[in-house]
C-alpha cells in the first residue's frame, strides 16, 4: 500500500498536486476499491493495469492521463448495478475538480473510463486502447492466474443463481472470442490474444 501511495502522489506530481491533497485523495480511492463485495476489482487490479500500461508507455499520447484514468475506472463498483462506469466517471470529474486539473483532462479521464463500458475505442484514440488492454489483460494470463480471476468474478457475483450466472458468463465471454481481436496493442496481441482465447474457451467448456 505504502508503494501505491507513493505511485499515486508521483502522478498527481505531474498537475503540480500537493502531497497532502494526494495523500488526502489517496485514502479515498482506498475506501472506495476496498468497499464490500469487492474480491477482483480491488487496488490489486489497478496495480496490474499500472503495471502493464508501464510496458505499454512508449505507445501512449497522454501517458499520465492513461495513468489516472485506470485508478478511477472502477472507483464505483457494485455488480448489481448496470451503470458502474458511469458513476466511477463521475466520482472521478468530482475529485479530479477538487484537485484543480484543466476541464479538458478531466473530461478526457471521464471519457476513456466510460470505454470501460463496451470496451470498444476509436481507431485513432491510442490512450483508450492501452487502458483496455491494460483492463482485459487478466484474459490472457497463465491458466492458474486466470482461474483464480474467474473465481473471484464469481464470488462478486455471489447473490446470483448458479445456473443465471453460468449462462451469463458464457455470453460475455463469447462476446470477446467473436470480435476480431481482443487487444488492440500489437504488445498485447502478440502476448496475449492466442492465451486469452484459449482461456476463454476453456472457461466456457467448463461453465456450459
Amino acid at each position: 500500500m505504502t508503494q501505491l501511495q507513493s505511485v499515486w502522489q508521483q502522478l498527481l506530481q505531474t498537475w503540480g498536486i500537493e502531497q497532502a491533497k494526494a495523500a488526502t485523495t489517496f485514502s479515498e480511492l482506498v475506501a472506495a476499491y476496498s468497499s464490500p463485495g469487492r474480491v477482483y476489482h480491488t487496488l490489486e487490479h489497478v496495480q496490474d493495469m499500472l503495471q502493464w500500461i508501464e510496458i505499454l508507455r512508449d505507445e501512449a499520447n497522454r501517458l499520465a492521463v492513461v495513468q489516472l484514468s485506470t485508478w478511477f475506472h472502477d472507483s464505483i463498483y457494485d455488480p448489481r448495478e448496470k451503470d458502474n462506469e458511469e458513476q466511477s466517471a463521475a466520482y472521478a470529474q468530482n475529485m479530479l475538480s477538487r484537485l484543480g486539473l484543466a476541464p479538458e483532462t478531466i473530461q478526457t479521464v471521464a471519457q476513456m473510463i466510460l470505454c470501460t463500458k463496451t470496451h470498444q475505442a476509436a481507431k485513432d484514440d491510442v490512450d483508450c486502447q492501452l487502458l483496455l488492454d491494460a483492463d482485459l489483460a487478466i484474459l490472457g494470463a497463465p491458466i492458474a492466474r486466470y482461474e483464480a480471476y474467474a473465481r473471484a468474478i464469481r464470488q462478486e457475483y455471489s447473490w446470483v443463481t448458479e445456473a443465471s450466472y453460468r449462462a451469463s458468463r458464457v455470453q460475455v465471454l463469447q462476446t470477446f472470442l467473436r470480435r476480431t481481436r481482443i487487444y488492440w496493442t500489437k504488445t498485447m496481441f502478440v502476448a496475449q490474444e492466442e492465451q486469452a482465447r484459449d482461456n476463454m474457451r476453456r472457461d466456457i467448456i467448463a461453465l456450459s
